[in-house]
């Protein structure tokens, strides 16, 4: 009696729903409208020496597992031509494709094949491989095209459409919702990637991720996995920023991108604390180019920069995808935290460039404690100076405290600065530490290896 009860409850309340509560959407107009736009990609390309394994090079010459490698491991004859599959869709009536680059980047050949099973062999109009975006074109005309979406307009949680060829299987629809958008991946800071859970799997690559409108609002790129399928966890370039690409592709068969010539870094929740700032946020500028556009424009280490061309930086991911879409040459105003205030500079955006190592330093001689934050330290030499090219400087010889190493400070590690003051000897480190409040959060400027970053570390409260 109470199960029928509640199926009599659970039946009343779904039917009091509105109907788009009550009801999955729909896909099957969506599909018979936007997937002609869509294309399978195949490419060729031959092998220039022999590999033990399709994709594995054999080691060089002067590897002394050369002759074994090439000995007794099996080959795969030199000159065969090996082929990728993946996808693409229709930008325009004349046959102007988008796809990843890493689809098409290395091919010797491409061929594309329509849903009508009309196949054309396509040119490459250029790539993009900082943003995986490649523009192709195949002779043809009155073809169907893609509408291209606004991925700004996007919301979490909404429902989006893969169209692609996953692992060779044509025209394969999957859905899904939008996970998150912004995302930022390793190595990949030019790109704010929209997150789905629309199964993406290898052949899907290059092809276009839709909203409910029937636009394109992506091109699924990449996904996460252990174990080469889906896992829920795809990542789509948000098409205006391919789109943008593909128009300097078309025109010139290059991307020109702005840059600043600053290092940045994510400002924490305590290094917001040590520099005074309300909240976390912006993008800590801890290294300046010499004779770059924040040099000249007078941008320091130790800035925030919470503003860049009016558009605001939430975090420091925002700021390199900016100023890249920022052409070169155009005057922008930044709006910077120093020392406990907002000001703003002006600078002429430069071009990125198409990098030197800073050659690492060792350990020095005897130390000195710096018993407040639980490290040994001593002053470098002028030897050790002019090879980091720095005025001053403590190298870290020990990390005694628990809460120095969970900063992650390192043995080997160069202070240059507490906040935006540099450090130029022992004495006026411990100077400085002395008349800083106890239990309160600094943020140490550190060079190690390449780069400079800030670390927060809290102060002894003994």
């Amino acid at each position: 009696m109470l199960k029928k009860l509640f199926a009599i409850a659970l039946a009343f309340f779904v039917f009091s729903l509105p109907a788009s509560a009550r009801e999955l959407p729909d896909f099957t107009d969506l599909v018979e409208n936007q997937g002609a736009a869509v294309v399978n990609i195949s490419t060729t390309q031959t092998a220039r020496n022999n590999q033990a394994v399709p994709g594995v090079p054999s080691p060089p010459r002067n590897d002394p597992f050369y002759d074994f490698f090439n000995r007794f491991a099996p080959q795969v004859p030199r000159g065969r031509e090996s082929q990728s599959l993946g996808s693409g869709f229709i930008i325009s009536e004349d046959g102007y494709i988008l796809t990843n680059a890493h689809v098409v980047g290395n091919a010797e050949g491409i061929a594309v094949r329509l849903t009508d099973k009309r196949e054309f062999k396509a040119r490459l109009i250029g790539v993009d491989k900082r943003t995986d975006v490649a523009l192709i074109k195949i002779d043809a005309s009155g073809l169907p095209k893609i509408a291209a979406g606004d991925p700004n307009l996007l919301k979490v949680g909404e429902w989006v459409l893969a169209i692609g060829s996953p692992f060779g299987f044509d025209s394969s629809v999957t859905a899904g919702i939008v996970s998150a958008k912004g995302r930022s991946l390793p190595q990949e800071n030019y790109v704010p990637f929209i997150q789905t859970d629309a199964a993406i799997n290898p052949g899907n690559s290059g092809g276009p991720l839709f909203n409910m409108k029937g636009e394109v609002i992506g091109i699924n790129s990449q996904i996460y996995t252990r174990n080469g399928g889906s896992m829920g966890l795809g990542f789509a370039i948000p098409i205006d920023v391919a789109m943008d690409v593909a128009s300097q592709l078309r025109a010139t068969g290059k991307v020109t991108r702005g840059r600043i010539g600053v290092t940045i870094q994510e400002v924490t929740r305590d290094l917001a604390e040590s520099f005074g700032l309300s909240k976390a946020g912006g993008a800590l500028v801890s290294s300046v180019e010499k004779g770059g556009a924040a040099d000249k424009a007078g941008i320091q280490v130790s800035d925030v920069i919470l503003k860049f061309d009016g558009k605001a930086v939430n975090a420091s991911s925002d700021l390199p995808r900016v100023v890249a879409a920022t052409r070169p040459g155009s005057k922008v105003a930044v709006q910077v935290w120093r020392k406990g205030e907002s000001r703003e500079v002006h600078l002429t955006v430069g071009e990125m460039p198409i990098d030197s190592q800073v050659a690492q330093v060792g350990a020095a001689g005897a130390g000195e404690s710096v018993a407040r934050l639980g490290l040994v330290v001593s002053e470098l030499g002028a030897e050790q100076k002019n090879e980091l090219q720095v005025k001053g400087g403590l190298l870290v010889e020990e990390v005694k405290s628990s809460a120095a190493a969970r900063a992650d400070l390192r043995r080997g590690d160069i202070i240059l600065a507490i906040g935006n003051v540099e450090v130029n000897s022992l004495d006026q480190f411990n100077e400085i530490l002395k008349q800083l409040p106890k239990g309160r959060s600094i943020a140490l400027l550190v060079r190690r290896d390449e780069g400079a970053y800030y670390i927060a570390l809290k102060l002894d409260e003994k």
